[in-house]
């Protein structure tokens, strides 16, 4: 197999295996684990920059037109990884992974409107299905799905401000995360004053874990930037869809969190959704490819 191929599919498989390792810290207030998967994220990076000689090349590219897409990029990554580490812990990998569902598609909606790219015509019906999935599931819950909505929104929105961003992926996380370090270490800090932190005071395997953090959060970056130059972006586009498929599959049959028919329902209309998407593009794909010579 392409060894792209696996590169993505091993980055794509890790980001969904996720709600394995943090529920294995749900002993952790949200707020203390999201701090020190910042803080050790922000280390395992600046370990790889050095050893990749890309300090330099983060320096350089460090001028005031940059620092403002950052610290909004920051701010978003933040909040979607709290809300994401809190929907598991709380119970709701389900709902979290349909916000990873909908991203592509919103990501798509945010394209249209702020990078003038346009839709064919068949493209706006799996739009308007997905909406229609999210309307119905509202009706089901008797609340708006706000965690999937927050997680697809705050990811799509730090897809469209990196897009736009000049440095690389992992020069970029670095920054995003040492932007984010002092407040980080600061509630940290504050936890331990308190006497309510976490580190240090449950155990061998808890520090180990908090502190992997950061390699299981920069690891599939490795892995997706690897695939990256390797594959066309519309087999990534596909595979991207393995990581909410695994984190929706752990949420029903490994933790058991309730799925009725009517949420299958709703679920479904934005799955055949995100079909039809894509068997638009690959037919356009396919019309569009010159003739074999």
């Amino acid at each position: 197999m392409n060894p792209g191929i696996l590169a993505a599919i091993g980055a794509y498989a890790s980001w969904g295996m996720l709600p394995i390792y943090w529920k294995l810290l749900g002993h952790v207030p949200t707020a203390q684990l999201l701090c020190h998967r910042i803080t050790w994220s922000f280390v395992v990076l600046a370990i790889f920059l050095v050893l990749t000689r890309r300090i330099a090349r983060l320096r350089s590219s460090l001028c005031p037109s940059v620092w403002g897409s950052y610290v909004l990029a920051s701010l978003l990554i933040g909040v979607n990884w709290f809300i994401y580490v809190w929907s598991v812990n709380a119970g709701y990998i389900v709902e979290a992974s349909l916000g990873y569902f909908i991203n592509p598609l919103l990501s798509v909606l945010l394209g249209v409107f702020f990078m003038r790219e346009r839709l064919r015509p068949l493209q706006w019906a799996p739009l308007g299905l997905a909406a229609a999935g999210v309307i119905y599931l509202t009706f089901d819950y008797g609340r708006l799905p706000w965690i999937a909505l927050t997680l697809a929104v705050t990811f799509s929105l730090y897809g469209l401000v990196k897009k736009k961003a000049p440095l690389g992926a992992f020069e970029g996380l670095t920054l995003e995360t040492g932007l984010l370090l002092a407040p980080a270490l600061a509630w940290l800090g504050w936890s331990e004053l308190s006497g309510v932190g976490a580190f240090l005071h449950a155990g061998v395997g808890s520090d180990l874990l908090l502190m992997g953090a950061g390699v299981v959060t920069t690891a599939p970056l490795v892995m997706f930037a690897a695939a990256a130059h390797r594959i066309p972006l519309s087999m990534i586009g596909i595979l991207q869809y393995i990581a909410p498929t695994i984190q929706f599959l752990i949420g029903v049959f490994m933790y058991h969190e309730p799925f009725s028919r009517t949420q299958f329902t709703g679920f479904s209309m934005v799955w055949l959704a995100v079909l039809l998407f894509w068997l638009e593009r690959w037919w356009i794909g396919h019309a569009t490819r010159p003739p074999k010579q």
